[in-house]
């Protein structure tokens, strides 16, 4: 059918009757549905959208699948159509400096085109007029390459060929005069609007990189933003479900007029270099959302590294059910929570969603009877429910000092962003025997090595007794992707692997990781946690002493209830929310 189509449309622009009248054919839409689209859109082709794109918003159903003929499923039709393959534009997986200089700006936007592969020998052009050739031999000629045509969104076509182009643009401007991309050290901004129509006129080529980048990064869903100097070139890593991604290459002097950029707006010392700095952004999205950055800088063999930790205040709107707390583990959590007095730990490593728990655990609590302070190192989430006062080492004031002061405004509730030392511990043990409820963070393993922690750091058993609710232990994983994870046998082994010792049942069926586009083809979507609670209880206080072991403390926590990481992340699988390989992957081994 493809070929004898092509020959009847030989270099043809679609048109909205010609896409209607294929659609009759191919058995997608009837004649009412098609006599429809075209009388509420006589003028259509006159429009500067694309054909599909107006047969799109009239939201027609196909009559082969029942489905709603979205933009996307019209441009698989019109590929299946066309004789062409389908092509799902990812600009994260597109080299845009080599798209941008296989074509002109110009060439490509008139004849609605764009390069989205290219090889030594063939260059894939991706189209959303399958049957327009007559660029085809000069592009051909110009490239020096074979040319394989692939149909793609028309809506994605025009979206990209501006982004690409306009990031290409603005990276060669300012590559070609490095004195001027260092910034105007003296535009301190304290809110940047992302998207904005007028940015500052200094320094415009890496304004608009910084606008782009941050932009791109909260599209795509990530969570750190990672620039990292090579010899010759800067780097750019986005971190998405916990995973890194390579998303650009800036020429060298781009890298560092980009890094400058971003610490202005952090307010940071441009000119020191030697040393690791932190400092914060918050910026405003197009749709006016607010979103805040933590900065990161430090100094490598070739140059200033930076990373930025992307903080979504809409997380803090999130239930504990959102963030993957079972009905087990939200009462067991409410349980220690609501207390009026003692302590409270979180602990797993970096990047496990400590800080995300702290703050939603907070956000509940915050009512205006009570009064919420915290100490954090640096503030992360700025959240008007709380009063917050940041670490400042150099004016000596440190976790310890900040708890001594907050003890005299009058607080109910205390969060420490960390116990790091003796004197800090001895603080929040302090603030609990006072009639304070303290949250605070540990870096450890699992739940009972928070006792020996405290051990270690020094403080006596009988105030870890006195004081201590609960622990709980989390790690993030990723979630399968809704839209295409599928049912699957059960490994045994593997499932044994992942209960070992409890060995509980296994499920009939596990869901596996697919891949579409939504997901990007990596069969898993969003985050969640995994927990590991730790109750408090009187057998449990009693083996609190100088001789306490790991072990012992460990194998009453499970008799008394608590389930490890592993184990809770086995019920996600049976739950059909993640797999065996990536529970595997992020918790580590059950020991008992």
């Amino acid at each position: 059918m493809a070929r004898s189509i092509s020959t009847s449309l030989p270099d043809s622009v679609l048109t909205l009757r010609k896409i209607c009248n294929a659609l009759i054919e191919s058995g997608e839409l009837d004649q009412a549905e098609a006599e429809r689209i075209l009388s509420a859109n006589l003028a259509a082709d006159t429009d500067q959208r694309h054909a599909l794109e107006i047969v799109a918003l009239a939201a027609p159903v196909s009559l082969k699948s029942g489905r709603s003929l979205t933009l996307e499923r019209l441009t698989q039709w019109l590929a299946e159509w066309s004789g062409q393959d389908y092509y799902h534009i990812d600009p994260l997986k597109i080299d845009v400096p080599a798209a941008a200089r296989a074509m002109s700006y110009a060439f490509a936007q008139r004849h609605g085109i764009l390069a989205v592969e290219i090889g030594k020998d063939v260059t894939l052009i991706a189209s959303a007029d399958p049957f327009k050739k007559e660029w085809e031999p000069n592009l051909r000629h110009v490239l020096k390459t074979d040319i394989r045509r692939v149909v793609a969104n028309p809506e994605a076509i025009r979206r990209f060929t501006v982004e690409f182009y306009q990031l290409a643009s603005s990276v060669s401007k300012a590559g070609g005069n490095p004195a001027a991309a260092g910034g105007n050290i003296h535009n301190f901004e304290q809110l940047l609007d992302i998207g904005g129509e007028n940015p500052d006129a200094n320094d415009q080529h890496v304004v608009k990189i910084v606008d782009w980048l941050l932009q791109y990064a909260y599209e795509q869903r990530a969570s750190d933003i990672h620039i990292e100097p090579r010899r010759t070139v800067s780097q750019v890593r986005f971190r998405i479900d916990g995973v890194l991604h390579n998303v650009y290459e800036f020429p060298e002097q781009v890298g560092v007029a980009v890094t400058s950029r971003l610490k202005i707006l952090g307010r940071l010392n441009v000119a020191e270099k030697r040393r690791p700095q932190d400092g914060r952004i918050k910026t405003r999205k197009p749709d006016n959302s607010e979103v805040e950055l933590r900065l990161a800088t430090m100094p490598t063999a070739f140059g200033e590294k930076m990373v930025l930790r992307i903080f979504d205040p809409e997380v803090l709107l999130k239930s504990f059910e959102q963030l993957g707390f079972s009905r087990e583990d939200r009462e067991r959590w409410h349980d220690i929570t609501n207390r009026p007095y003692g302590i409270v730990l979180v602990t797993g490593p970096t990047g496990s969603g400590k800080t995300t728990t702290l703050y939603s655990t907070l956000k509940q609590l915050a009512t205006p009877e009570v009064n919420i302070c915290t100490i954090e190192d640096p503030i992360e989430m700025v959240e008007p429910a709380f009063n917050q006062m940041q670490v400042q080492n150099n004016i000596e004031l440190t976790f310890a000092t900040g708890v001594r002061s907050l003890l005299r405004q009058d607080p109910d509730i205390i969060m420490i962003g960390e116990i790091r030392d003796l004197e800090t511990a001895e603080m929040a043990v302090q603030a609990a025997l006072t009639g304070h409820l303290v949250l605070s963070s540990l870096h450890t393993n699992d739940s009972p090595s928070a006792i020996t922690r405290m051990l270690e750091l020094g403080i006596p058993p009988y105030l870890i007794r006195a004081t201590l609710l609960g622990v709980m232990a989390q790690r993030l994983i990723r979630t399968l992707c809704p839209h295409c994870k599928a049912p699957g046998p059960v490994d045994d082994t593997a499932w044994q692997s992942l209960t070992r010792p409890w060995k509980a049942p296994a499920p009939k069926e596990i869901f596996r990781p697919v891949g579409c586009l939504t997901c990007r083809n990596t069969g898993y979507l969003g985050r969640a946690g995994v927990y590991e609670i730790l109750q408090l209880s009187g057998g449990l206080i009693g083996q609190i002493n100088e001789t306490a072991e790991l072990e012992q403390l460990r194998l009453k926590a499970y008799k008394d209830g608590m389930k490890s990481l592993r184990l809770s992340g086995a019920q996600k699988v049976a739950a059909g929310e993640t797999t065996i390989e990536e529970i595997l992957r992020v918790t580590p081994e059950s020991q008992r």
